[in-house]
């Protein structure tokens, strides 16, 4: 394979060859999904009023704080720190509802752990967006799947930028982190937004994404992509929040990418046929200017971390998918996955779309996935779940080496509840599976590992995520804390702490300990 000399990470050499494509993008189109005032607010509420489970997605999220949240079971001594979770908590900008879930404002959440008891705090990441929108007291600008009529296409990434995908700890401080903008510095104690993150002068701007990947020593890996051109970057920055590197890499995919992984050697791409339509750029949201290829292959990158060359690329059949669990790399060269797959696009383009009116939209659902990928350019793909799975993690401590537990989501083992309603984990060197079924009417968010202090063993350690547990009717729902002891999830919870009012579902979280 021909290796190529990395480019630098140059914001003004970004912006040259962007130049065109912005010239088109401020023409202002009619979009395929028009945003003008229509029924997708009444629609969601009528459906909503049928239908509680709903109420995830109804974006009426508040800033609160609860000193003492209401607790029960034993929450451990030895788990001291903060649990902090992102979504979009506001899904309606001057009464108009937003089209896609992706969309709303970023809400992040801080669940304070220690001594048996746990406080909440809830602030809105304090965007560009959000302040000219509130001082406007309009919509200035669209989103991920939505434009409104009136605005022009064209808005620069981080003047959209709503940082409601994940959030980071690192080096005391505490990121807000989006698909293909600016990173937000948050204060990790009151969630006070500090400003965008600027690693660099001359990287002000640049895509920093919501899935970086930390190696066991602290180092923390991450990408950004250009659109519409697909140009790909990637982020190396140190335990001790320094930048190391930021480079372009010799790999072009002018579409959707959502996560990365990494092996002791590799990084890790799986580029879906999901790509921008140069034909619709400037004229739709940006998931509206994509097509699905069902033809074109599913593309797996790998790039070394030491040069940033690309040393191998591989071809599998059409898919897509958000989520790695971990990557790892045999003697021979031979690199394992773990991944959330489906057979096409229809999960974003659809399913999460039509959620926003209270619509079901069923589509292909991704499975927990293992996927080799040979020296040679043989590749296999082994289902591991027969049906919906999604948010894999694993044990930070094995993160790029071979993991054997598997912690996902997966809907409850009778088929019933309104979204994910089970907690698995995955045993990916026997196949044995150990998993806690929700009460029919509740909704699972992603769980996050944390190590048990001292331990070494993999999988020491707990389960900590939330839940939604929806009432009879919406206003009787609650949002749950659960903590699991990750050995004996059949077991059930060891502890919970509950609100008393539920909160927007949200996407990806962290734990940082005290």
């Amino acid at each position: 394979m021909t290796r190529k000399t990395m480019m630098p990470c140059d914001r003004r050499t970004l912006l040259r060859t962007a130049a065109g494509a912005a010239l088109l993008a401020g023409v202002p189109l009619k979009p395929l999904l028009a945003a003008a005032d229509d029924d997708w607010t009444t629609a969601f509420d009528a459906a909503l009023a049928r239908n509680p489970s709903l109420i995830g997605w109804q974006g009426q999220g508040v800033e609160r704080d609860v000193a003492d949240v209401t607790t029960s079971g034993v929450w451990p001594a030895a788990l001291r720190g903060a649990f902090y979770r992102n979504g979009p908590g506001s899904q309606a900008v001057a009464g108009r509802r937003y089209r896609h879930w992706f969309d709303g404002d970023g809400l992040v959440h801080r669940w304070g752990i220690g001594g048996g008891r746990v406080s909440y705090r809830a602030r809105y990441v304090a965007t560009r967006k959000r302040v000219a929108e509130a001082a406007a007291g309009r919509a200035l600008t669209g989103a991920f799947g939505t434009h409104w009529d009136g605005l022009p296409f064209g808005t620069p990434p981080d003047a959209m930028n709503p940082a409601n995908i994940s959030v980071m700890p690192l080096a005391g401080k505490l990121l807000a982190l989006w698909e293909a903008g600016s990173a937000y510095d948050l204060d990790p104690a009151t969630l006070a937004t500090v400003g965008e993150r600027v690693w660099r002068r001359d990287l002000a701007g640049m895509p920093f994404s919501a899935h970086p990947k930390t190696d066991p020593d602290g180092t923390v890996w991450n990408f950004g992509v250009d659109y519409p051109s697909g140009r790909m970057f990637v982020w190396q920055v140190g335990a001790d929040g320094a930048l190391k590197r930021c480079a372009e890499i010799p790999e072009r995919h002018p579409g959707m990418l959502h996560d990365m992984a990494v092996t002791e050697r590799h990084i890790l791409f799986l580029l879906a046929p999901y790509t921008i339509d140069p034909a619709r750029w400037g004229a739709v949201p940006f998931l509206d200017a994509h097509r699905w290829h069902g033809d074109t292959p599913l593309r797996a990158v790998a790039v070394d971390k030491d040069t940033l060359a690309v040393v191998r690329r591989w071809e599998l059949l059409a898919g897509f998918g958000f989520h790695f669990g971990n990557a790892w790399e045999e003697a021979d060269g031979t690199i394992r996955c773990d991944f959330c797959l489906a057979p096409d696009a229809g999960l974003v383009d659809r399913t999460l779309r039509l959620v926003m009116r209270g619509e079901r939209a069923d589509s292909a659902p991704p499975r927990t996935t293992l996927i080799t990928l040979h020296p040679d350019g043989r590749t296999a793909v082994e289902p591991l779940s027969a049906g919906l799975a999604e948010f894999p993690r694993v044990d930070p401590r094995v993160v790029g080496r071979r993991n054997r537990a598997l912690f996902h989501l997966e809907r409850r083992a009778d088929g019933t509840g309104p979204w994910l309603g089970a907690v698995v984990r995955r045993d990916m060197e026997t196949g044995a599976v150990d998993r806690y079924d929700h009460p029919p009417a509740t909704i699972a968010e992603e769980m996050v590992f944390v190590p048990r202090p001292g331990a070494q063993a993999e999988g020491d350690g707990w389960l900590l995520g939330t839940v939604l547990a929806v009432g009879e009717t919406a206003d009787r729902s609650r949002t749950g804390l659960m903590l699991f002891d990750a050995a004996r999830l059949s077991a059930g919870p060891v502890a919970e702490a509950w609100l008393d009012a539920p909160l927007p579902l949200g996407f990806h979280g962290a734990f940082a300990p005290a």
